[in-house]
């Protein structure tokens, strides 16, 4: 066995003799299902903690031919799966036992700041070559400096194959940001490496970003990917499932409900079998939707008998303040609605899976996605899951704590008391306090960038924001079709909160409330609403740029509210 090639099952065997040791043994026969075929390129991305490098050690030991692994798994779950049914053949769970050499890497040994991502895979290229050339002393080396060509000797000369396995495999992305040509040469290297090379007959790489897209396009696009985004047939590999951590809890008699307030709330999405796919469609099917738990944490907790904070706190680059302290588009607002319990509606299409381009709140929303801060459920419509859009949110109370840490600082004061106003904004709307409500706008005004609304769209922009908490609870459409005319703004509820009140909010600009409120019954609005008549709220907004600031109490906002 060599450090590089063919790294023997020692790592594997530890993690079966840790005191915890939840079996994924399983996730052997799908990448048996895999090998050889045009989806054997692998790339799992995860969290930090979220047993990734266990997994990378499982593969090793399972298909390295010079580990003697049978007993290993021959009593785990993997030994009990039904043979994988191909177009080819059945594949039994000890078909590829021990049938090839494997390489291991572990990227960040060799990507420091310091050092060049040339001199990075100048050397890595140097120690793997000289296990080969360990192993296979007689051949002919056409170039014993370049990696590719000597596996293709190898290959070439012997017909062996080889399961690459690469851990931490986007340390090139973390530890060398704004290296933009050190990362190219890098994914070059890699896909020259494994597209359409039949030496390959696996490759499972492993980190927290998915793979570097440019524009539209994964860089390395023979891989499937699974990710927190979308892990599909590896979802519950993710973490642990409810029913690993509920057995966990009564091992080490821990409260479940405790450990499942803590560590649970990462919504994701299995596949959907053939036979179910008909049920999907139709929305009788629900099963592809499952949670996981954090796996370090729950290890954590069982093992000290208290459920606490166990976040796994990583390098300073990739610290949850220094994210959501860009404060792109609002991103503050959004956190302080967050951790209100909100869910945020957010797109995923422009999101380079890097840790440096930004260039909207949604793109950090996305990375915060896969650092495991929030999670994320897609999209789902008429049988169809969309995962370029869906909602984010905290997950859990763990997570929850992580952002209150991240956001005591001074910066974060004004945030907070913008949203305070902003709760009691919709409280008061809720109990038609329409003097309040005028009150607290006016209050929203005065806090915001812009002190002055110079026309009707401007107002209803501020406005918007002052109902930022509404958020939590409804659903915002703008300008809608009411049949005789537009409603400058909808809020519906949203499925969670079904008895709180639609609100109707026609705006004025330098005329008045009254007005406003006659021209929702004029173009009879809440007609548009059928759904919720009995349940609406008429909210008429003016806002008086020339009223008169001479006495104290003076406010630009007026106010009606009625209930229809």
């Amino acid at each position: 066995m060599g450090t590089y090639l063919n790294p023997g099952e020692q790592s594997f065997r530890m993690a079966i003799n840790s005191e915890i040791f939840v079996d994924k043994t399983e996730l052997i026969q799908y990448l048996n299902s895999v090998i050889n075929t045009q989806q054997r390129f692998v790339s799992v991305s995860r969290p930090r903690r979220f047993g990734k490098t266990m997994a990378a050690d499982m593969i090793c030991a399972y298909y390295d031919r010079k580990a003697d692994s049978r007993e290993l798994f021959q009593r785990r779950k993997l030994a009990d799966c039904a043979p994988v049914q191909t177009s080819g053949k059945d594949i039994h769970w000890d078909e590829y036992l021990g049938k090839f050499d494997v390489i291991r890497l572990v990227m960040t040994k060799y990507f420091r700041k310091k050092d060049s991502v040339s001199n990075a895979l100048q050397k890595m290229q140097k120690l793997v070559i000289r296990d080969l050339k360990m192993a296979y002393p007689d051949i002919d080396y056409f170039n014993d400096e370049d990696l590719i060509q000597s596996i293709d000797d190898v290959y070439d000369n012997i017909g062996r194959q080889v399961v690459l396995v690469i851990d931490e495999w986007d340390a090139v992305f973390r530890e060398r940001q704004y290296d933009k040509d050190g990362q190219t040469e890098y994914l070059d290297f890699l896909r020259d490496l494994m597209k359409d090379n039949k030496h390959i007959a696996l490759a499972y790489i492993t980190g927290i970003l998915p793979i570097k897209k440019y524009g539209k396009h994964s860089a390395l696009n023979m891989f499937d990917e699974y990710s927190m985004v979308q892990p599909m047939r590896l979802a519950e590999y993710a973490g642990f499932t409810e029913s690993e951590v509920k057995a966990l809890c009564k091992k080490y008699v821990m409260d479940f409900r405790d450990v499942s307030s803590w560590y649970d709330g990462y919504k994701v999405t299995d596949y959907i079998p053939i036979n179910k796919r008909k049920a999907f469609r139709l929305g009788n099917y629900f099963a592809h939707r499952i949670c996981v738990y954090s796996p370090l944490s729950v290890v954590k907790a069982m093992q000290n008998g208290i459920v606490d904070n166990y976040w796994n706190k990583t390098e300073n680059y990739e610290a949850l303040a220094d994210f959501i302290r860009m404060d792109f588009d609002g991103l503050k607002q959004t956190v302080a609605l967050l951790m209100d319990g909100g869910r945020v509606k957010v797109s995923l299409k422009t999101y380079q899976n890097d840790m440096t381009t930004f260039h909207s709140k949604d793109d950090i929303l996305a990375l915060l996605i896969h650092l495991g801060y929030l999670g994320f459920e897609g999209e789902e419509k008429e049988g169809r899951i969309n995962f370029e859009y869906g909602e984010v949110f905290i997950p859990n109370r763990e997570i929850l704590e992580e952002f209150r840490t991240s956001t005591e600082t001074d910066e974060w004061t004004g945030t907070f008391e913008q949203f305070k106003v902003s709760q009691e904004l919709l409280t008061a709307t809720w109990n038609k306090d329409a003097d309040r409500v005028a009150e607290l706008l006016e209050k929203a005004h005065n806090q915001a960038s812009n002190k002055t609304y110079h026309d009707e769209a401007a107002l209803s922009y501020g406005v918007q924001l002052a109902y930022y908490a509404a958020r939590k609870y409804y659903t915002t459409i703008l300008e809608l079709d009411s049949g005789k005319g537009y409603i400058d703004i909808a809020y519906l509820p949203a499925p969670k909160y079904p008895n709180i009140p639609a609100l109707i909010i026609e705006l004025k600009y330098n005329k008045t409330a009254d007005t406003a409120l006659e021209q929702i019954k004029r173009q009879q609005y809440p007609d548009r609403l059928e759904h919720y008549k009995g349940n609406i709220l008429l909210v008429a907004i003016d806002y008086d740029r020339n009223t008169s600031n001479d006495k104290p109490e003076f406010k630009h906002h007026e106010c009606k509210i009625e209930e229809m």
